[in-house]
């Protein structure tokens, strides 16, 4: 690194340009961030209510994108989360050992090959891998019993 240069500084005055210039998209959904990755965002049909999510931009989020569009049956867990077995595993590469789930994560659990969406909190769980987070809340899914969804792209 140059002596005297200040990347950090050159980042924000780079970043400052590119908005400025409208480089930038200004709209969040399916737009291409600075660093150049792709936010993929879904919803997730419950009956007559659509639920927002965004899936993460790493190998099983992607992975998972490939799958759409599915109908599943989602079914309670342990009283946190519900859950449905997927079609095919998912690319795990590059995923931490574990991963503490929060409200509204979707997450793919490795060991059992099936998604997993949080309504409550749990504890770190190895093999656990997020896939994404509901944009929004998620009462939709609060049914009792297994419920009927269809998750898809959103366009």
């Amino acid at each position: 690194m140059r002596p005297g240069f200040n990347a950090k500084a050159a980042g924000l005055t780079l970043t400052a340009s590119l908005l400025l210039s409208g480089a930038v998209p200004a709209e969040t959904g399916n737009a291409e961030t600075l660093t150049g990755s792709a936010m993929i965002r879904i919803h997730v049909s419950v009956g007559n209510e659509t639920l927002f999510a965004t899936l993460a931009d790493t190998p099983a989020g992607r992975d998972f994108a490939t799958l759409l569009p599915l109908q599943l049956s989602l079914r309670d867990y342990n009283g946190t989360e519900k859950v449905a077995d997927l079609p095919r595993e998912l690319d795990t590469t590059d995923a931490a050992p574990s991963y503490t789930p929060e409200v509204g994560d979707i997450t793919y659990y490795a060991p059992w090959g099936n998604l997993a969406i949080f309504y409550k909190p749990f504890r770190a769980s190895s093999g656990l891998i997020r896939l994404g987070a509901f944009d929004g809340p998620i009462d939709a899914l609060m049914k009792r019993g297994p419920i009927s969804v269809r998750i898809d792209t959103a366009e």
